[in-house]
């Protein structure tokens, strides 16, 4: 009796750590996103397409070492919202991870901030959602505000938790590269929306800002940050067993 009921214990705890987690790098293909430049005398721009796949295979490797992970482009392609969406539910996700670097107007906004799918959102999530719903297509455009409320009853709870154990996992990280902490925010995004499950978009650095562009552009601060986003991700599902 007793081995038998180690032998559930263990079939039980397998099958809780054996999260899928979908990571998706922003943008692809045509579609560059943000747009920075490091020095004046570097030839050619830095595209967040290229920043956010790098952070986000980081990610997957980190992940992959606990639980199974995967990209919605291991590639410089173009991935529509819906795509993304259909990967999630191909690969059975559990989680949602969307990496995104930011951008302003203002060259001297910085710092690093991560946001979950709620409806309630404020004036300064508004200028994020605005330039990562921008390149809606198609069907993608149907995404009505019933389907973002009942997605936002599932799986806002969780997203919170997990938004809150990455941050807090995150924090150390980033005030040791002397990156500015923007904190947890929520909001609209479609991304989120249409993968129906609790995730995040993380916004790791403003391109815009020539300073925070070096530190980002660097292998070890995206080593390192893929490496306590990772655990951070981790320490939510280890709370979900």
């Amino acid at each position: 009796m007793h081995v038998l009921s180690a032998i559930l214990l263990l079939l039980m705890s397998l099958g809780a750590a054996a999260k899928v987690v979908l990571i998706d790098p922003g943008h692809g293909g045509e579609e560059c996103g943000a747009v920075g430049h490091l020095e004046p005398k570097k030839k050619g721009p830095v595209f967040e397409k290229d920043l956010s796949l790098r952070l986000a295979t980081k990610v997957k490797d980190y992940l992959g070492k606990s639980t199974t992970a995967y990209l919605t482009r291991s590639l410089d392609r173009a991935v529509s919202l819906q795509e993304r969406a259909d990967l999630a539910d191909i690969v059975k996700a559990d989680l949602f991870l969307s990496i995104h670097f930011n951008s302003s107007t203002n060259p001297a906004s910085h710092g690093f901030e991560i946001y979950y799918l709620d409806n309630s959102s404020n004036v300064a999530a508004n200028k994020v959602e605005r330039a990562e719903n921008l390149n809606l297509k198609g069907e993608e455009l149907i995404v009505n505000q019933i389907l973002v409320d009942l997605v936002v009853q599932q799986t806002v709870t969780h997203s919170k938790q997990l938004a809150r154990a990455v941050h807090d996992s995150v924090r150390p990280t980033i005030a040791s590269h002397k990156v500015t902490d923007r904190g947890v925010k929520s909001g609209l995004f479609y991304v989120l929306a249409l993968s129906k499950r609790p995730g995040l978009l993380i916004e790791a650095g403003f391109v815009s800002n020539r300073n925070e562009l070096q530190k980002m552009n660097q292998e070890r601060y995206l080593d390192d940050l893929a490496r306590s986003i990772s655990a951070g991700v981790l320490q939510f599902i280890k709370t979900q067993k």
